[in-house]
């Protein structure tokens, strides 16, 4: 069975993600600096992947920082990577926009660190983790499709864009073959309750910070403007569950194997790349997701009404299309089923 490489593997998104990738059997190695986690995870995540797969070996695990390209260097000696699922990145929204600095180096100067190394080694195969915040959301109405204009609005947007940008290049001018898989809103928690998102402070995605008001951690939510041109005022946006995008990211990976092309040595490159977006087509409004909370988990959850921010868009969702159709993806599960899985890790993990 082929090897992956996981970059960034003990965050939300990628535990998931690897979890789904060892239930098919793929082996696993994984590169993370535990800047925004800790070993913890992997020992959930050895668990989960024992219970589905009857595997009692932890995966591969390396402590390091992407931007350390002599380190990547030494991860690529020591096995024999098929392809890389690259998630590694600073991903806070508004904390790019007080700290650029710090996107731009870590996303940025991260990923081209380990491109270059998997040059080096020849392994051309690899999906990146994106986001819609590349899209024209300021300017365009949506749904979004993988056509719609690109125009950023914060720095953590435009170093998916960079990043997008360089890896275009990458195919046309080295031959990588490459997915771009471009999220909207994931939230929700594996049903096993094992792992899931609980960010320390206040969070900067809307679910974490519900549950936090639901535990009495926080006394009220921030809801940050009510005069967006939406039905009631607030914010939407296209929530999926995680596991929903754990499993496209398998999917991906298979229909890039299945469409990967080999660089000929008296030619030039040939390279493959598409990219898709993750989402579910639908638009949930912060109110409407306080609501359907509260039913879910059946606590009441007290908010404050605030000034908009500059950075968010009025409404935000995607046209899943073409991934639906071409890589055979459907969103399983409902919001309702996400809150309740998010739920579940959030008591699970404060008792």
């Amino acid at each position: 069975m082929s090897t992956i490489l996981i970059t960034g593997w003990l965050g939300y998104i990628w535990s998931h993600a690897a979890v789904v990738f060892a239930q098919k059997w793929y082996d696993i190695v994984i590169i993370d600096n535990l800047s925004n986690t800790n070993l913890s995870v992997l020992e959930k995540l050895t668990t989960l992947i024992g219970k589905f797969t009857w595997r009692s070996r932890q995966p591969k695990f390396y402590q390091i920082d992407l931007k350390n390209t002599e380190e990547v260097r030494k991860v690529f000696h020591e096995n024999k990577i098929d392809g890389v699922i690259h998630f590694a990145a600073f991903k806070a929204v508004e904390e790019s926009c007080e700290d650029p600095f710090k996107y731009y180096e870590n996303n940025i100067s991260g990923g081209v660190s380990l491109y270059k190394v998997m040059n080096e080694f020849w392994i051309k195969n690899i999906v990146f983790s994106s986001s819609c915040t590349v899209y024209d959301t300021m300017n365009v109405t949506p749904p979004y499709d993988e056509q719609t204009p690109k125009k950023t609005i914060n720095p953590y947007g435009s170093t998916k864009r960079m990043s997008e940008i360089i890896l275009e290049d990458l195919s046309t001018h080295k031959g990588f073959n490459t997915i771009l898989l471009r999220y909207f809103n994931p939230i929700g928690a594996h049903p096993s309750g094992l792992i899931g998102e609980n960010p320390k402070g206040i969070p900067n995605n809307l679910l974490p910070y519900i549950y936090k008001v639901a535990t009495g951690e926080y006394e009220f939510l921030n809801v940050r403007g009510n005069d967006y041109p939406t039905p009631d005022g607030t914010c939407i946006r296209d929530y999926l569950h995680v596991m929903d995008l754990a499993e496209a990211h398998v999917l991906a990976y298979e229909y890039l194997q299945k469409n990967k092309k080999f660089i000929p040595s008296s030619a030039g490159p040939e390279w493959f790349l598409d990219v898709f977006n993750l989402g579910t087509g639908q638009g949930t409004s912060v109110l409407e997701m306080i609501q359907l909370t509260e039913k879910a988990i059946d606590k009441k959850i007290t908010y404050k009404i605030w000034p908009r921010r500059p950075w968010d868009a009025p409404t935000v969702y995607a046209n899943p299309s073409k991934a639906n159709t071409i890589l055979g993806r459907k969103t399983q599960r409902t919001i309702s089923e996400a809150i309740q899985d998010g739920w579940r890790f959030i008591t699970k993990n404060n008792s």
